[in-house]
């Protein structure tokens, strides 16, 4: 018991921490925009239209990586296959998000060009 129980305090009091200096900081933003005019309000995220598409992209393609991945795992006598099932997991993410950005851009330049849209 030789410093076990510092772990789980300094967890939780690091992540209590980073709490509030994200706090302090967002609220010292706000007030700096309201002293220069500006509204703070008008700095909040806007929700992104395709992110159910790129999440989905993203899961189907570090799944049928993993999948390839297991595949060469059962057909192969190799006995290191750690590295190829992380590689392919991320080749498979990599391209998922490629599709996805494709498929976004395609969709966007149909569209009229509007103020709006962008």
């Amino acid at each position: 018991m030789n410093g076990e129980i510092f772990i789980p305090i300094t967890l939780f009091v690091s992540a209590a921490l980073m709490i509030m200096v994200i706090a302090y900081y967002r609220s010292r933003e706000n007030l700096a925009m309201i002293e220069r005019g500006m509204n703070p309000k008008l700095n909040e995220a806007k929700p992104t239209p395709y992110r159910a598409f790129r999440w989905g992209m993203l899961l189907i393609g570090a799944g049928s990586g993993l999948l390839i991945a297991y595949l060469i795992d059962q057909t192969t006598s190799l006995s290191d296959t750690e590295g190829i099932f992380f590689a392919l997991i991320s080749i498979g993410a990599g391209v998922g998000l490629i599709i996805s950005h494709k498929a976004e851009k395609a969709y966007l330049d149909k569209l009229p060009n509007d103020s709006n849209n962008q």
